[in-house]
């Protein structure tokens, strides 16, 4: 599966979103959480000479180690707390005499001809009443045969909306969704990508979750097209396809398990669902990230609503099947990620989140974003001193959190699909090597903040090109 990359203009900001904003103190109506945008590079540079110059210097002090063991320590009680927490019921499904709030379905497609049909006839047929929901496609601009696809399946279906952007459109992704929001009647908005796949009673059963407390979003869990039995192709063996099974599950037992403690649920583009109070509240998408999803999630939790994860049901999604095609994503992923740290810090330590959200967002920022940058100074000074890696009792720690996760993320998608016969060992190895894979993150994070520290910034949006799965 190759990889193309979607350039982009230099970004508009969102004045058209903001112009209805009360004016903040110092005469500034652009509120605090879009601040910080400029000099990423600068910040990620002091941030990365910190962190070599902090592993370096715990190595040349006695308590070093004692002092990462403490850190592992309160790192630890927090992991268990995770690993214990239990997620919220399901909630029940919208049934023909209830109440349907009206939904706008969106879609941001450039270039999409293999996948765009398929997609938009699965959204029009879902079984939700055909006057409470809409679907917009928005065509970036595409090249291929994607707007003749469209102009011809909006023959078919009154619900389906396009909108056109012109050439040299600013935003990406962001920008797209920027553009038609306020065309949009939905309370609440769904996205996804254009190789999504979903269950009929998708809407149904998701939606109704929207009523416990201040939720502002909800992302459903990720899985891959390639490896469900009614979408079973040769690549579902693929290594690759493997490794993001387990990955998708992982990552979603731990979003659910921080949302259940009143940590920091999270977005993942392709299936999120946006109530359109929440949206208005923290204007909109960002147009200066390259992940738009990431960014979101802080907007979000920064203006005060939650994010729910559900287990069931999932959107469906074409794997990566390749080492090239991943290494590219990956690498946008993280340094998308990294970018809100550095965009956010000031009000993230202002606890604008609150406390609970504080913490879990400062214990994941260790796992994912300081520990890999640390290794490298860590292993040189380790040779050096010959002695152990001091960040060895918090890598261990790691690694058990990721091995129950992905074990806990299995064994929940098998339940509630009753694969009971699946016996513990084989439930043991897939998150064995879930967890190895994971393991692909430590050297990507490491060379993106390296990366992100020496360079000018830029904004390049890789979209994965879509081939169409095989059913």
């Amino acid at each position: 599966m190759s990889e193309n990359s979607w350039q982009e203009n230099e970004l508009e900001s969102l004045a058209a979103l903001l112009s209805d904003l009360p004016e903040e103190p110092n005469g500034s109506k652009e509120p605090d959480t879009f601040r910080g945008f400029q000099g990423r590079r600068k910040k990620a540079a002091i941030v990365f000479a910190a962190i070599w110059s902090g592993t370096i210097a715990l190595h040349l002090v006695t308590w070093g180690y004692w002092f990462v063991l403490g850190v592992t320590t309160l790192m630890s009680i927090h992991a268990m707390r995770l690993m214990l927490a239990r997620p919220a019921a399901f909630a029940k499904p919208l049934e023909d005499d209830d109440l349907f709030p009206t939904v706008s379905l969106m879609v941001a497609a450039k270039n999409e001809e293999a996948v765009i049909g398929r997609l938009v006839k699965m959204l029009c047929e879902l079984n939700y009443p055909r006057d409470r929901y809409e679907v917009w496609v928005i065509d970036d601009n595409s090249t291929d045969k994607t707007p003749e696809v469209l102009d011809h399946l909006t023959t078919q279906y009154p619900q389906l909306k396009v909108f056109n952007r012109p050439e040299n459109s600013s935003g990406g992704k962001s920008g797209a969704l920027n553009q038609v929001f306020p065309l949009t009647s939905g309370e609440f908005l769904v996205v996804f990508d254009a190789d999504a796949q979903v269950e009929p009673d998708f809407l149904r059963r998701v939606i109704p979750v929207f009523e416990r407390g201040d939720i502002g979003a909800i992302q459903v869990r990720k899985a891959i097209i390639q490896a469900e039995p009614q979408f079973h192709s040769n690549e579902a063996e693929n290594f690759w396809i493997q490794g993001q099974m387990a990955e998708m599950a992982l990552d979603a037992f731990i979003q659910q398990q921080r949302a259940a403690i009143g940590g920091l649920g999270e977005l993942r583009g392709n299936g999120q669902l946006v109530r359109r109070e929440a949206l208005l509240d923290c204007g909109g998408w960002n147009e200066e990230t390259i992940t738009d999803d990431l960014d979101l999630t802080f907007r979000l939790h920064l203006s005060g609503w939650d994010i729910e994860v559900v287990t069931e049901p999932a959107v469906y999604e074409e794997g990566v099947t390749n080492a090239i095609a991943l290494w590219h994503q990956r690498n946008r992923w993280a340094e998308g990620g990294y970018q809100r740290y550095l965009d956010y810090w000031r009000l993230i330590l202002r606890n604008r989140m609150g406390s609970r959200k504080t913490i879990d967002l400062a214990m994941f920022w260790m796992l994912q974003y300081v520990m890999p940058t640390a290794a490298i100074p860590d292993f040189l000074m380790a040779v050096l001193r010959h002695r152990m890696m001091l960040t060895s009792p918090i890598s261990a720690m790691t690694l058990f959190l990721f091995l129950f996760s992905a074990i806990g993320g299995l064994r929940r998608v098998q339940k509630l699909k009753s694969q009971d016969d699946i016996s513990i060992l084989t439930q043991i190895f897939q998150g064995l090597r879930g967890a190895v894979y994971m393991l692909h993150w430590f050297v990507i994070v490491s060379t993106a903040t390296l990366r992100m520290s020496i360079r000018q910034k830029r904004l390049k949006w890789v979209k994965t090109v879509h081939h169409g799965a095989a059913n």
